[in-house]
Order: C-alpha cells, then structure tokens, then sequence
C-alpha cells in the first residue's frame, strides 16, 4: 500500500466533473497521449463559491495547470507525440479556431445549456428547478447549426481539419455529453453521425462511454459503437 500510494503521488491528477465537456476532452487528450493519470471526480455543486475549477490537472512536479485549452496545449507542448495539431502553421491556425468555436459557442448555446437544465439546475437555490423547456428547444435548433458546420467539414476533411486533432477531440466531447441524454439528432446528420461514430470508437473514448452519473441515467444508444 505504501508503494502505491507513493506512485500515486508521483502520477498526474485530473480534478474532474465527468458530465462536463471541458474535462471530457483533457481526458480524450490524455488516453491519446497514452498518459497516465489519477481520475479525481469532482461535484460542481457541492463546491465553495470561487472553488475548484474544473478542469485541473495537477502534474507530479506539484504545479497546477487551469483552463481546458491550457491544459490541452501544455500537453501537446510537453508531449507532441502523436501529434494533435495539424502540421501546417495554417491547419494549425484552423484547429485551434475550431476548439476556440466548439468551446465557446456550442457550449454557451447547447451543452451548457443542457447540463444547467437537466442536471446542475437539480442543485441550485432557485425555487424551480424543473428544465426550462424554452431554452432546451432553443438549444436544440442551435444545435442542428453545429451539426451542420461539423458534418459539413468532415465530408471536405475525413476528419474536421485533415487529421484527428484538438479540434476533432473538443467537439466529440461536448457532443458526448449532449448524447448523454440523448439530445443528438444523429439521424438528420448522417456524415456528423459517421464522424463521431468514428471518435466514439477510439480507445480514448472508453472511459467516457462508461460514464455513468448517480440519478441520471444515460440514453440506451450511449454507449452503442453504431448508435
């Protein structure tokens, strides 16, 4: 015991809240990077105001790194094998483009939306905390837009910037988490659905799929490969 506990002290900790999709793609970037890390699960709402942010990877110097996109670029800077950014200056531009896209508007317009609603909402002082059906409509229309940008660029790319990368990652993991309750209309966006099923499938992904949050139970067609 003594000997793994100091192995563990000497290994990479991933302060993590398994349904957000900014912890979902560190840990997609760290099983691509054949890392090794001890998973932290953390609960936003039984947080402190101005608590733990998430995500937070503590490496085993002891020093701490905040911010998804951080937290991405330190490792591909650290560990640039396999590589996650194209090998063009401009491909390069595009991927980290299409990261700052999929981390800003389609998490302020779908996937947070959706976690606020159907589970952070649960545990908030407002005195309704049922979903606001309004906003998950909204969030629904906005959504087949991303779906549209993303199968769109997939059908010119095979993936969305020629190779899987930063950009591929990120969308895959907000996706994950909308699909985790089943909000993804795959089937009106065949070559979205091909490219995720292609993701999805990736060793990276297992630990995502088994994903299981107490008292929200994923969609059947989760973890399903083939949808």
């Amino acid at each position: 015991m003594a000997l793994e506990a100091r192995l563990l002290r000497l290994m990479r900790r991933l302060h993590h809240f398994p349904l957000s999709p900014f912890c979902r793609k560190i840990r997609l970037v760290l099983a691509e990077k054949k890392l090794a890390f001890e998973s932290i699960t953390e609960r936003p709402w039984e947080q402190p105001p101005n608590g733990l942010s998430l995500p937070q990877l503590i490496l085993s110097s002891g020093d701490k790194i905040h911010d998804s996109r951080a937290i991405a670029e330190f490792i591909e800077e650290t560990i640039p094998t396999p590589p996650l950014l194209p090998k063009t200056p401009v491909d390069r531009a595009t991927a980290r483009r299409l990261v700052n896209y999929f981390d800003e508007c389609l998490s302020q317009q779908v996937s947070s939306v959706i976690l606020h609603e159907r589970v952070l909402k649960r545990f908030s002082l407002v005195e309704d905390r049922d979903p606001d059906i309004a906003k998950l409509k909204a969030s629904q229309q906005a959504l087949r837009e991303h779906l549209r940008v993303i199968g769109s660029l997939a059908d010119q790319n095979g993936f969305l910037v020629g190779q899987l990368s930063l950009a591929d990652l990120t969308a895959a993991a907000h996706l994950s988490c909308i699909d985790y309750f089943g909000d993804v209309p795959w089937g009106a966006f065949p070559s979205a659905s091909e490219w995720y099923a292609r993701i999805k499938s990736r060793p990276s992904f297992r630990s995502l799929l088994i994903d299981n949050l107490p008292g929200f139970a994923p969609s059947l067609h989760y973890a399903n490969l083939d949808f």
